[in-house]
């Protein structure tokens, strides 16, 4: 959902790509889905506290009703080989909307400013200059990614710690050099 919900926003003028990234880190670390948490943030940023409730109602009242529905019915079908091919299929679908996620907030995240990524056919022809040239890292935000992802993977720090702990690289990075 997330390229959705930026394309969306952005489209509609709503907020930029940096306030999104931004949206997305505070909607990780409180509690309910992404969808929610930004829908209750742009409903209160364009029209205060009765747009947040009816963001937040609009963003969660469609899901329930289909999950419901969804949920009735799989029950009933959740053996059928049908059923079940068709959620083989689109399984590997996920790995790709995933990795389009991934895109996006290391481009917000990693680089200083964004880059547009080529299409299928200048991948073919080779036409990748325009994408290296483009390539500004931010050298103290890959630091704090390498530094988390470590201290994640090697040492199991728990999720909350690794969010307190990159914030505080992030403000102790700020300090020292100004980035």
């Amino acid at each position: 959902m997330i390229p959705l919900i930026q394309e969306e926003l952005e489209a509609l003028g709503w907020m930029d790509a940096e306030e999104f990234a931004n949206i997305l880190a505070i909607s990780e670390m409180t509690p309910g889905p992404l969808a929610t948490n930004t829908a209750t943030y742009v409903g209160a940023k364009t029209t205060g506290v009765l747009g947040s409730m009816a963001a937040t109602l609009g963003v969660t009242l469609p899901s329930l009703i289909i999950i419901t529905l969804v949920a009735r019915f799989f029950i009933q079908f959740k053996e059928n080989k049908m059923v079940n091919s068709i959620l083989q299929t689109i399984r590997p679908i996920t790995i790709g909307l995933i990795f389009s996620a991934v895109v996006f907030i290391s481009q917000t995240s990693l680089l200083k400013s964004k880059i547009e990524l080529p299409g299928f056919f200048d991948v073919l022809k080779g036409n990748l200059s325009g994408i290296i040239n483009s390539i500004q890292p931010d050298f103290a935000g890959i630091a704090i990614f390498i530094i988390i992802l470590v201290a994640i993977a090697k040492y199991k720090l728990n999720p909350i710690l690794a969010i307190m702990s990159s914030a505080l690289l992030g403000i102790a990075s700020y300090l020292m050099f100004g980035v």
